[in-house]
């Protein structure tokens, strides 16, 4: 991890594009802010832990809902494992 000091209104850069201002500084808090371009998000940990939980969760509610959908789509036989494809691999008589 790189530590660095800064001072009330001096900058970090992160790259060309992300600046980091200390905006405060009031007893044991230090309130940045953050300048960078609308296609890169910027969240608390906190609020990115959770967007992450809740995106991981909605993941898993669509493949249930993809699965059950497949499941009434496919033939029996599909489902069982039983048989592939019609006619692959079968002769023709």
């Amino acid at each position: 991890m790189l530590v660095l000091t800064r001072k009330l209104g001096e900058v970090i850069k992160i790259g060309d594009r992300i600046k980091v201002v200390v905006v405060s500084v009031e007893g044991g808090s230090v309130k940045l802010g953050v300048e960078a371009p609308d296609e890169i998000p910027v969240h608390r940990e906190e609020i990115y832990q959770k967007i992450a939980s809740e995106n991981k969760a909605a993941s898993a509610q669509i493949d249930r809902e993809k699965a059950k959908t497949l499941k009434n789509i496919l033939p029996k036989s599909d489902q069982a494992g039983k048989k592939g494809a019609a006619g692959i691999g079968e002769k023709n008589a």
